[in-house]
This record gives C-alpha cells, structure tokens and sequence, in this order.
C-alpha cells in the first residue's frame, strides 16, 4: 500500500555521489512557502520547520491516539520527509488531517521466529514475536529503534505501520521439532506486545499459544493489554500443568496520564482487573512497574505494588527509564509537548540514572541504573515488596512436560 502524500509535503532527496571527495548533492521539490534546506547534524538533509507551530499541534492532541509525532527518520536513512502547514491548503485541508495516519498492517515473510540471546540481564534465552511495531503507541518504548531495520522512523511508523507474521504458529512447530532443540521458557512480548488492538483481530499470539499448549512448552507472557483474557481458559489450563507466568505491566494509576503516554494501551483500571483475574484463574502474574519515570510517574511506586499485590499480584519487578537511540528525540519531543514545565527537569533526571547519557547498554546498569536517584528508586521499592511481601521472581515453570510437536503424517510411520 503506498503512503498518501499530502500537497503540503517537502520532499528532499540527497544523492552521496559516489567518486571520492565529490561533495553531495542535494535536490529539492517543494510546495510554497516551504522552508530553506539545511543539513542536520547526523550528517542528513531536513527542512526546518515551524517549531513553535509544530508544538501547538502535538499539544492541542492533532494525534489523538497516537504516543508521538513523525519522529526522526531511521538512523540508516539519508532522506527525510516532513509535513508541515504551509498556510496555501487553509479552508481545504485541515492540518490535523494532514497529521493523521492510519495504522497499515503488512505481511512479514520471517523464515523463522524463534530468536536467542545471551544477555546476562534478561530472565529468558529465547522468544517470539508476532508482530512488529506496536499500535499501543507508548512513547518511551525501548523497541521504537527496531524499526529502523526496515526503513522507518521510530516515531508514528512503529506506531502506523505494522508487520505481522502470519506464519508464526507454523514456522514456532518448526523450531520445536528439531531434533536437537532444548526446551526451557519462551518468552512472548519481549519487542512489541502480543496483545496489541491488531491481535483481536489477527489472534497470532492465540495461535503461538494454542502449539505451546499442544506441546506442553512452557512460556512467560509480558502484555500491559487487558486483551490476555481473550486467551484466560487456555492459560489457566497450561498454569494447571506448570506451563504459564504472566507479567503486566502497570506504569501508572493516573488514566489520564496514561492516555497521554500510552494511547492505546488498557486503561490502568483494566489492566489492575486483568492481573484480579488471571490470578483467580490460578496464572501466576506479576506486576511489572515500568518504566519509573522521575518527575512523572515515580511518586505512584508504593501505591502501584499495593494495588497490585491487593489485586493478586504474586510478584514484582521495576526499571527506570531507559532511552536508546531514536526514543530519546520521540520521548523528549512528547515531553516538551506535554509537560513543558518540567521537560528539562525530567530529562536531566533520568541522564543521571544512566551516567549523564540518555542509556548506557553496559550489562548490569542498563536495567538497574546507576546514581544516587537510580540507588534512592531501588531501595524505594524493595522496602515496599518486603512490606508487601512481594518477591522479586515467580516459581521456576515445568520443562519435563514437553513433548515434540508432531509433523502431519508422521502417525502413519507407525503402521
């Protein structure tokens, strides 16, 4: 599906050149009263745009639903387009029009699905993804630069333009039935989550689940939708047998708060009601404080492991909030938009859990943070899980229950 390009669109295009020493060049098409074309300091060519005006739409909420606005483009990119209100389409076009964008849904062809890692800060080996971008649209998202990859920005391309790879169940049963493949947990949501608005339609997570189930493999969800109770009956059969642990996560109690920064998330009452009924279905959940923004969100800690450990909650975890690469221009632009009073105060607050750098990737630091407001977060929340009597880890799940998937026809060997 082609993006619809609006009149008020400037496009510019950046040729490198390819002799040595031949400077770029650069060619410009635009509508009236575009800008003057000047580089930026990554190296690539953009329009300057009218802040003050761009920052009267973001505010006035001209994105309604959305976590961020155009975003910068792709760190691999040479070219960037940006739309702005040139005054010429005034009483034709609205500029919120221009803004909105639907969210497209393409076919990612993967020819596999399950991926490892070694990191020494993760609880988990391996994991599936659905899906990749994310509708719910949360603006500090640390996965916004996976999109990158693929030529998009980490702003409202990770939120619009989604990839869904249909053949997830089948290409999962490959994987499992290798003869030389080990089990232990598969962790679902680890990029984007599985149970984002599009997944009610498509159900690929219900799909991964249904050939865990079959095999009796064991796996851990992470989801801040309420939508896991499309799946309750099937989870609370597998958590019978040892198979199923599930965290949602809950970063704030204020809805409005949350509308604002996680637009098409559940609302935090829901996601509070989720973790009541998973754990009445007898599904071990924890509750996942995250990110704790300081000077936004980190004064509902305590409150947020109460009400949680009130609704069923059996465990807890928390990390402050990390920005890498592109999420630091997405979250600074929201904050700048949102809360401007406080914009600087909190960017400077969360530099100094992380060495004066938006994220430092070093293992051991990069989920815990570092500094005096990073240690002060820290011991804020073990006092409060001793109190409450919240570990930091749930019961180790079965992996002596599983059993290879089997492939069609392999039944007929036996005759």
């Amino acid at each position: 599906m082609k993006d619809r390009i609006s009149p008020t669109l400037t496009k510019t295009v950046r040729d490198a050149g390819h002799a040595a020493g031949k400077q770029a060049r650069t060619a410009v098409v635009s509508t009236p009263g575009c800008a003057a074309v000047a580089p930026s300091t990554a190296g690539r060519y953009r329009h300057r745009v009218d802040r003050a005006q761009a920052e009267v739409a973001r505010a006035k909420g001209y994105r309604k639903g959305r976590g961020s606005n155009e975003g910068p483009a792709g760190r691999f990119e040479l070219q960037e387009q940006v739309a702005f209100d040139d005054g010429w389409s005034s009483g034709q076009v609205r500029f919120e029009d221009l803004l909105s964008r639907p969210t497209t849904v393409s076919e990612d062809r993967a020819k596999s699905v399950l991926t490892f890692n070694q990191s020494p800060d993760l609880g988990f080996d391996r994991s599936v993804n659905p899906y990749r971008g994310c509708e719910h649209g949360c603006t500090y998202c640390y996965a916004r630069p996976s999109h990158a990859f693929m030529g998009l920005s980490a702003g409202l391309d990770f939120e619009t333009r989604l990839f869904a790879k249909y053949d997830v169940a089948r290409l999962l049963e490959d994987a499992l039935r290798k003869p030389n493949y080990r089990v232990a947990p598969i962790a679902l949501g680890t990029n984007t989550d599985p149970y984002q608005p599009i997944e009610r339609e498509l159900k690929l997570t219900a799909a991964v689940i249904d050939v865990l189930d079959t095999c009796h493999h064991p796996t851990t969800i992470v989801t801040k939708s309420a939508g896991i109770l499309r799946d309750l009956d099937r989870l609370a059969g597998m958590a019978e047998r040892g198979l199923v642990q599930v965290g949602i996560s809950v970063t704030t109690l204020d809805s409005g708060l949350s509308r604002r920064m996680e637009p098409r998330c559940s609302s935090p009452a829901r996601r509070l009601e989720a973790i009541a009924k998973l754990s009445e279905a007898g599904i071990p959940v924890r509750v996942m404080a995250s990110p704790m923004i300081p000077g936004l969100n980190d004064s509902e800690l305590e409150t947020i492991l109460a009400r949680a450990r009130e609704s069923g909650a059996r465990a807890a975890s928390m990390i402050p909030l990390r920005l890498p690469l592109e999420v630091r221009e997405v979250f600074g632009d929201w904050l700048q938009a949102n809360f401007p009073d406080r914009a600087e105060r909190v960017m400077k607050q969360v530099m100094s859990m992380h060495g004066g750098k938006a994220y430092d990737a070093t293992f051991g630091d990069r989920m815990r943070g570092k500094g005096p407001l990073a240690h002060i977060l820290r011991r804020r929340f073990e006092v409060a899980c001793q109190r409450l009597a919240l570990p930091a880890h749930l019961p180790p799940l079965r992996t002596d229950r599983f059993v290879r998937p089997e492939r069609a026809g392999d039944q007929l060997l036996l005759l």
